[in-house]
């Protein structure tokens, strides 16, 4: 488990990953060769599990975002796998989530504008194996979007 100073190592690094070494060394009170060790530890005991660039997609011309919910037909015993399959097969799904409960899949999907939207719906999506239900709900505003943890 990670001690206090881990923990202040982690919320200097979530709160900008990109901050040079010795400015996060700083920040988080300890020596540059202190927070190398900590910083090798923690990723060798899998919790920083890596460093990762996160894309802002209207910045690339996508537009729109859709958060689809599925509910599979169980009566394959396949029909998980061959549904993963088939979604990890768009290129505009950006994300794919599995539930427990009434529903079994998220999936966010991304695209240009509403035709594009139009164009991967009926090209990809209506074509996913085993969905008994789908319901779609298309993202109007970002609130809070962050990775930091209560630390």
């Amino acid at each position: 488990m990670p001690d206090t100073t881990d923990r202040r190592i982690l919320r200097q690094l979530l709160a900008d990953p990109d901050q040079p070494p010795a400015l996060l060394a700083e920040r988080a009170g300890v020596t540059s060769a202190t927070l190398w060790r900590r910083i090798e530890k923690m990723r060798a005991t899998g919790i920083i599990a890596g460093q990762e660039a996160r894309i802002d997609w209207r910045k690339l011309g996508y537009e729109v975002e859709v958060s689809l919910r599925f509910t599979l037909d169980k009566t394959n015993p396949r029909a998980f796998d061959e549904f993963t399959a088939a979604a990890r097969e768009v290129p505009e799904v950006i994300e794919i989530q599995t539930f427990l409960g009434s529903v079994d899949f998220r999936l966010s999907v991304i695209a240009r504008d509403m035709a594009h939207w139009q164009e991967i719906y009926r090209e990809r999506i209506l074509t996913l194996p085993h969905v008994e239900a789908s319901d779609a709900l298309m993202l109007v505003s970002t609130i809070k979007n962050s990775a930091e943890l209560p630390l």
